[in-house]
């Protein structure tokens, strides 16, 4: 069995990996901003390179893992602090403590639901299903972004599911720093802001690609 500060320290670790890949998929991503036809050609051609690439399979894996242990922790985590009476509870820490930070459980189980969502819609469809063909007879990754995307329902969940990963990315790397040791009271506000700009431009990053391709895509 693990102790509180041993998982506290996967759960950190966890995070901080998938918040590096989170910057990863956002650049890649990026392409979905150009121009049609050249988003239409250079997203097919990255998202081919990546799904021959032998590391960048390797590196799937320790992802898949990552989701898994880190939502496994957090609910283990969540469950133990209500059990106890939420570490909040206390003492007068929830008055000054946000509201984001006394939700984490609820702002993962969105961003989980999310995920399964998303998987299904594309990587499900791109690896088990029939998605469309370009001209070379390979999977066509830019029209099932843009089908899907095509979805105002879709959009609606994706840009609230970026805003609840916002307020969870906020709170989650300024928790992996003290975990970390690293939130010396020297440093603290360069944590916050780093932190706290980390988020806002991924998660409103993220959220402007389903709308903007909802709106100028044929």
């Amino acid at each position: 069995m693990l102790s509180t500060l041993s998982r506290k320290m996967l759960l950190c670790l966890t995070g901080l990996f998938l918040s590096f890949f989170l910057l990863i998929h956002f650049l890649g991503n990026l392409q979905l901003f150009l121009p049609q036809e050249q988003a239409h050609l250079q997203f097919n051609a990255y998202s081919h390179f990546l799904s021959g690439n032998i590391l960048i399979k390797i590196v799937s894996y320790v992802l898949y893992a990552s989701i898994i242990l880190h939502a496994a922790d957090g609910l283990v985590i969540t469950m133990k602090n209500k059990k106890s009476g939420g570490t909040y509870r206390s003492d007068n820490r929830g008055r000054a403590s946000k509201w984001y930070s006394r939700n984490m459980g609820i702002l993962g189980t969105l961003i989980l639901i999310f995920l399964v969502i998303h998987f299904q819609n594309f990587w499900y469809v791109y690896k088990f299903g029939t998605p469309p063909l370009d001209e070379n007879g390979n999977k066509d990754l830019y029209i099932l972004v843009v089908t899907v995307f095509k979805e105002w329902w879709y959009v609606i969940i994706y840009v609230i599911s970026m805003i609840a990963l916002c307020y969870h990315l906020i709170h989650g790397i300024q928790s992996a720093a003290r975990t970390l040791g690293l939130y010396h009271p020297k440093f603290v506000k360069w944590f916050k802001t780093a932190g706290i700009a980390y988020s806002v431009m991924i998660s409103i990053g993220f959220a402007l690609m389903p709308v903007y391709v909802f709106f100028t895509a044929n």
